[in-house]
């Protein structure tokens, strides 16, 4: 008879069980990517910075932009929905295919006397070499063996390859040495967002660190660390970049990184230190002490993840000035190397071209930079407001 009212019993507790849905409270990170898609201007701009970032990856990667280096098209080629350019013609030599010569349709009649002239035009075959005297010479020619040797290797040198033709216009013109605009542009993106990512990771690791330590541990520990920041952030942000650029003397993209890293901290150092100043008296961390948890294990298994929603912002809005800051600095001739391209060396290019009325290039350096910074920006807004703990008590459906 128990056994039968202890079966009931079980069965029931089955039914009522399978009846009753189960809810599962959601985490912090599916309330904040709820929140996140009913923000249409933030999807719209998360979108459109994957779309860069690809791009980025597909330029460092080879599989776009990766002539961006070849004269294409004329010097300052227009756009091609501005037109050709009448007023300039493009100024091009026709060549032999043979003998490398110009051709007869570019002779042309000149009153200067050339000294050298004969001697030229015997090196490229337009004029026989005159036969020497039946008399003995009365000089020595010192280039006599060096000539030999030129003609011997121009005639031993295959045919000419005639130049080829470039274009008028361009897709989105192109610079002085007739480089495509567009290409030129994507390959800068880039030099220009790897520098604001890698820069980004290498401030917000540093300031995180610091800021735990400093939070954590309190006493000497934050008063050195506190004192540390204050020397930094007492110093105009622009002018230590500029001086420790001056320091450095070396131009590349790693010491752009190291620079705009190592100055950047500061801002999530003071925020962090602040959450950690929060949370390490909370009930958790006291339960996760009496456990026997040791100090490391604290400040980043246990208190981290409670503050890696400001991380992860203050990530995102360094990225943007970071950005920003490569560009000014390669604007002011600090930053990557003449043979590396990026959006602060085409302004800087684009500073003498719009003087002589070319303005393309500078239209598609800035139209890039400031669609991707507003995307950034409108994003890290959104991020933000998503990841908000006041916010996290709210339902995300």
């Amino acid at each position: 008879m128990a056994t039968n009212t202890a079966t009931l019993a079980a069965e029931r507790r089955t039914r009522l069980a399978r009846d009753i849905p189960q809810h599962v409270s959601p985490g912090l990170w599916t309330l904040a990517w709820r929140r996140l898609r009913r923000d249409h201007v933030g999807i719209v701009s998360l979108a459109i910075v994957a779309a860069f970032i690809a791009m980025m990856i597909a330029s460092g990667t080879g599989l776009i932009a990766k002539d961006w280096a070849r004269e294409v098209g004329v010097n300052y080629a227009p756009p091609a929905f501005a037109g050709p350019d009448d007023s300039v013609a493009p100024k091009t030599t026709a060549t032999s295919a043979t003998s490398g010569a110009p051709t007869a349709a570019t002779d042309f009649q000149s009153t200067v006397v050339d000294p050298i002239g004969d001697v030229l035009a015997e090196l490229r075959g337009d004029k026989p070499v005159a036969a020497s005297p039946a008399a003995p010479a009365t000089s020595v020619d010192p280039l006599a063996d060096v000539m030999a040797d030129i003609q011997k290797s121009r005639a031993s040198a295959p045919a000419a390859v005639a130049p080829e033709a470039r274009s008028a216009t361009l897709p989105f013109g192109g610079d002085k040495w007739g480089r495509d605009v567009l290409k030129k542009t994507i390959k800068g993106s880039e030099t220009s967002i790897f520098v604001g990512l890698a820069a980004a990771f290498v401030a917000t690791f540093i300031g995180t660190v610091l800021g735990a330590l400093a939070g954590y541990y309190g006493r000497w520990v934050d008063d050195a660390l506190n004192w540390f920041y204050s020397v930094f952030s007492s110093i105009p942000y622009l002018l230590l970049i500029l001086a420790v650029a001056a320091v450095l003397q070396q131009k590349g993209m790693l010491t752009i990184i190291l620079i705009l890293g190592l100055t950047g901290w500061t801002g999530v150092f003071r925020l962090i230190r602040a959450e950690y100043l929060k949370h390490k008296g909370r009930e958790y961390v006291q339960a996760a002490d009496a456990l026997g948890a040791s100090n490391g294990r604290k400040m980043f298994l246990h208190i981290f993840p409670n503050v890696s929603h400001v991380v992860l912002v203050q990530l995102s809005i360094l990225v943007v000035a970071f950005i920003k800051s490569e560009v000014i600095l390669s604007f002011l001739g600090f930053g990557v190397p003449v043979d590396v391209v990026s959006w602060g060396s085409m302004l800087n290019e684009a500073q003498n071209e719009l003087i002589l009325g070319k303005w393309w290039q500078l239209l598609a350096a800035t139209t890039a930079m400031a669609l991707l910074v507003t995307a950034f920006s409108l994003f890290t807004d959104a991020l933000r407001d998503a990841l908000d703990p006041k916010l996290k008590g709210l339902k995300g459906h």
